[in-house]
């Protein structure tokens, strides 16, 4: 039961807290009441859960809205905006995330090339700056269980097509699987418990 010695954290093949960062896109609330693919509420709770995990590891969070400037639209919604708190925000008016300079240059700043992703619509704020990050050689990781579409045929399609382009689609509980790597790295571990079990994957008592 001895684990070998850790891989190299910035150039290791998989998800690392050294190596990534997360991209978070339009959580807003005209966005988030269009959700017709899957129920809000949860969609949300995961939305949240994503932001923890990455804060609890470390990960850096780019943070975007579109839209606000302009007033056309309110900022993002209350349950993430109380959790990223003074995290800057790049105001956007294009619906591509990667066509606004602010937004690209502050992703590249952190000099991480994996991206984990998640946005609303899946089928536009999601899928586009994949398709272009992974065409400048990104590894891009759509956190599936907490973005959603206008409709089901839409947020499948929009995943059918961002994974036939190359991006690896992730489950939350894979993320955090991935971050956590081993049990022996004791000091993340019980955000790791806490975490799972607010997702659901473990039961209460695994709280202790």
């Amino acid at each position: 039961m001895t684990s070998e010695s850790r891989r190299d954290p910035v150039s290791d093949e998989l998800i690392t807290p050294e190596n990534a960062v997360l991209l978070l896109i339009d959580y807003q609330p005209v966005q988030v009441q269009s959700i017709e693919s899957t129920d809000r509420i949860d969609m949300v709770r995961k939305a949240v859960i994503t932001v923890e995990l990455a804060q609890a590891y470390g990960v850096p969070v780019i943070h975007s809205t579109v839209n606000v400037a302009t007033g056309r639209n309110k900022s993002t919604i209350p349950q993430l905006a109380r959790l990223l708190g003074d995290v800057p925000v790049y105001d956007r008016t294009s619906i591509n995330a990667w066509e606004d300079d602010e937004f690209k240059a502050a992703v590249k700043a952190t000099g991480r090339r994996k991206l984990i992703i998640a946005a609303l619509w899946t089928e536009a704020c999601l899928t586009f700056p994949t398709m272009d990050a992974l065409k400048e050689g990104y590894d891009v990781f759509p956190v599936v269980d907490a973005v959603g579409g206008t409709s089901v045929i839409a947020h499948e399609t929009a995943l059918r097509r961002v994974a036939g382009a190359g991006a690896q689609l992730v489950s939350i509980a894979q993320l955090a699987c991935e971050l956590q790597r081993d049990w022996n790295r004791a000091e993340t571990v019980p955000a790791f418990v806490t975490e799972l079990v607010e997702l659901g994957a473990f039961p209460p008592s695994a709280l202790g």
